[in-house]
């Protein structure tokens, strides 16, 4: 921070352009958070009051409205007495002391300042950085970081009107001991107590004063689940270092036993990573062993290598123990796929133009006899390189991409052969581009080998295949000033045309690895193959006709309103497709019409349609919306349809159900909710119209008590086409102290779109709010 010093005459300063002196700004420590200790030794001493006494550089009494003041630190009290050669000062009646913004209040205060040491009798007290506070018949400052509190309550609910009031919770203790460097609490002898009842009894415990990580014993979790039973777990949490840290969370399950979990984490500059590991010794429902693993590291390593960028190191494992585990411990896996866990370790490296990388992947298929899949093929290994040359002589541009796997699985599975496969793509392009238009042409030449393990349909071990693609990809950007309903635009017109052409080769022989349809939509309808992967490049003759406009904000860019259509114009027949498939002869494809709506910050629609002018149907349709009027108000909804496969709704939301009866409280801004006494509704629910069920639902409620929050959460997740679990998630929170119960505040995060936490502190508090 910064302070105003004036120039005085015939002192350097900063001029203006008439040569007048200017005000500069220096630089201070005192106006920093924390002062430096040694900045501190050095600093004044202010001292006030009605009456002073004393001796030079020895001793000073003041009595009425006495005051003391250095740096950060202000002592206030009917009579101040201080020793200057010892640097102690020590106040009787009326005693209050502030420091940083943590402000005492007593009887009686002998304290030596610079070094923060000494005692406060039958002080009161209250911390700036969670607004705690409580009472205590002795107050020790070991030093300027550590306190003893001596027979202490401690609460951070705030005090209202009326003789009776008790607050909501209260912490007592024989003992607590406060380190603000370390910033965690440690209490002996204590008791939690919720509206006057003792909820739990702890001999020895420490609490933090921050979100700063500590070891120790976390808040038991208790939850009820339908497949498990009651579950609890009594997490402990150790932080090995700042960049390192472990938990140990064992959880005892009525219907199953005992399951032992742990994580560890660990940062570094150039790396990070993630281990999680669960042992079930007995499942007694199973009458086995489970077990579950996964490891993530993402990193990079310095070779030493002049003009090679380091080496990229990304690992990536999942494993358990048998096909059920995904139906019984859903919650406990990080594979977004939950019956295909991947086992993935990725190096690659780089040096000017040239990049590679070096894959093995490896696949766990968890299956499901009333529901098996077809396992995907492990690639043991893959090696990929790649060439990009930009501004070429004559402005071409150049890609060479080159890949060869080793594919693997089993036959018995898969009804394929196994093979080693070669392939590459060398491409030329050259884009002519300004302002209002582009013009792009491109060839492509796509050269694949195979050999299998076993022989073909035809008998044939080997196989080649070598095919040229041409495209050119062109469009118009213009733009006009537009006015729509009283509001001013920059609104675009971007036609664009994309023609493709493939010659026909047959590959009804080869078998498929890795090949899969692309997904039609506007990221995919201007692409030369409508296959991903490399076993399938499709025979095209084919012009791609589109359009968008766009309203955008003509002061910030921000775009207001999208729309666009696009459409494909077949000229011959699409012969090859995957196995299974059937040519396409249709000379229209589906119309493509797509919406995207932000008049209002709180207002967004989005909506595609795939629409068949053949039978005027559409054949897939997704409409999403989201209102969000302020701090913890939001909803969300969405429709997805696909005709002949799915059908279904979804819906999510946070709101304060006080808004129903018309209170709509006091907005105190992110993470400090809408003050006391307030009720919210969460939730999301995933409907399947098609089915006519529910497929998957969490539903609940909190309550800001102000001090306190209260969360009740109904999960029910779908684990087959015939089963559900379902469990019951409750929370007690104890602002500035600790969290009992399950982890629902988690759940509430990873499945409402856009969700606030009730408590999240966005900013810290400064000693500067609270300096007297």
């Amino acid at each position: 921070m910064l302070v105003l010093i004036l120039a005085g005459p015939g002192e350097a300063g900063a001029q203006d352009a008439d040569g007048s002196s200017a005000l500069q700004l220096l630089g201070t420590p005192m106006l920093r958070e924390t002062i430096p200790q040694e900045v501190r030794k050095s600093l004044p001493t202010f001292m006030s009051g009605k009456h002073t006494s004393g001796r030079p550089d020895l001793e000073t009494v003041i009595e009425g409205d006495a005051m003391l003041r250095r740096g950060d630190v202000v002592i206030q009290a009917d009579r101040l007495e201080y020793y200057q050669p010892d640097d102690l000062a020590k106040a009787r009646g009326n005693v209050r002391v502030n420091r940083a913004g943590n402000v005492y209040e007593g009887t009686a205060l002998d304290l030596r300042i610079d070094a923060f040491e000494g005692f406060f009798n039958e002080p009161s007290y209250r911390f700036l950085k969670n607004n705690a506070y409580g009472q205590a018949a002795r107050v020790d400052f070991i030093d300027d970081k550590r306190t003893i509190v001596r027979n202490a309550t401690y609460t951070t609910c705030q005090r209202r009107p009326g003789p009776s009031w008790m607050p909501d919770w209260v912490l007592r203790a024989a003992s607590i001991r406060l380190d603000t460097e370390e910033e965690v609490g440690q209490a002996e002898g204590a008791v939690l107590s919720f509206m006057n009842v003792p909820v739990l009894p702890f001999p020895a415990m420490s609490f933090p004063l921050s979100d700063r990580r500590k070891s120790g014993a976390l808040p038991p979790t208790i939850g009820i689940d339908s497949l498990n039973g009651v579950e609890l777990t009594l997490p402990y949490y150790l932080n090995i270092a700042p960049n390192r840290d472990a938990t140990l969370y064992p959880t005892l399950m009525t219907k199953r036993g005992l399951d032992l979990g742990g994580e560890f984490r660990y940062l570094e500059d150039a790396y990070r990573g993630t281990l999680r590991a669960n042992l079930m010794p007995t499942d007694t429902l199973r009458e086995r062993k489970r077990w579950g693993l996964s490891y993530t590291h993402v990193g990079s390593m310095d070779l030493g290598l002049p003009g090679v960028s380091p080496l990229g190191i990304n690992l990536n494992l999942n494993r358990v123990s048998d096909d059920n585990y995904w139906r019984d411990f859903s919650r406990n896996g990080t594979s977004l796929t939950q019956r295909l866990l991947a086992n993935d370790a990725i190096a690659s490296w780089g040096q000017g133009n040239f990049s590679g990388t070096l894959r093995t992947l490896k696949w766990q298929t968890l299956q499901d006899v009333t529901s098996p899949i077809v396992p995907p093929y492990d690639r043991m290994p893959q090696l990929i390189g790649r060439y990009v040359r930009a501004n070429l002589p004559g402005g071409l541009d150049v890609n060479v991409e080159a890949d060869y796997t080793q594919f693997e699985s089993s036959r018995l599975l898969t009804g394929q052969p196994n093979a080693r496969r070669a392939y590459t793509l060398a491409q030329i392009s050259r884009p002519f581009q300004s302002p209002g238009w582009f013009f792009t042409p491109r060839a492509q030449l796509h050269a694949t080998s195979y050999q299998f393990d076993a022989p073909l349909a035809n008998g044939a071990r080997t196989a080649t295949r070598v095919l040229p693609t041409f495209s050119l990809d062109s469009g118009l950007v213009l733009e006009r000033n537009a006015s729509y309903f009283g509001r001013s635009f920059r609104q675009t017109l971007e036609p664009r045309a994309f023609y493709v052409y493939t010659p026909f080769r047959d590959q009804s022989l080869l078998p498929n690895y890795d090949s899969g349809a692309n997904d039609f939509n506007f990221a995919t309808v201007y692409t030369e193959n409508a296959f991903g992967g490399n076993d399938r490049i499709a025979d095209n003759n084919l012009l791609t006709l589109g359009v968008t406009t766009r309203l955008l904000d003509p002061n910030t860019g921000a775009e207001a309103a999208r729309f666009g259509v696009a459409q494909r114009l077949r000229f011959k027949d699409q012969n090859v497709t995957l196995p299974g498939g059937l040519p396409i002869q249709d000379r229209f494809s589906d119309l493509l019409v797509g919406t995207s709506i932000n008049w209002q910050p709180r207002w967004t629609v989005d909506s595609t349609v795939q629409f068949n002018p053949q039978t005027r149907r559409s054949i897939r349709s997704t409409l999403g919306g989201r209102y969000n009027p302020g701090n913890y108000r939001v909803v969300s909804a969405a429709y997805r349809f696909q005709r002949g496969a799915s059908e279904q709704i979804d819906v999510g939301w946070q709101w304060p159900l006080n808004d129903l009866w018309g209170d709509k409280g006091r907005d105190l801004g992110p993470g400090q909710g809408q003050g006391e006494g307030r009720w919210y509704s969460v939730g999301r629910l995933n409907f399947s119209m098609q089915d006519r069920k529910l497929v998957d639902a969490i539903i609940g409620l909190e309550y800001d008590a102000g001090c306190w929050l209260g969360r009740v959460v109904l999960e029910r997740l779908q684990s087959s086409t015939s089963s559900a679990n379902k469990r019951i998630l409750f929370q007690l929170e104890f602002i500035g102290f600790t969290r009992i119960g399950t982890n629902a505040l988690q759940t509430l995060k990873n499945n409402i779109p856009r969700y606030q936490y009730l408590r999240e502190q966005t900013t810290m508090p400064s000693r500067f709010g609270n300096y007297d």
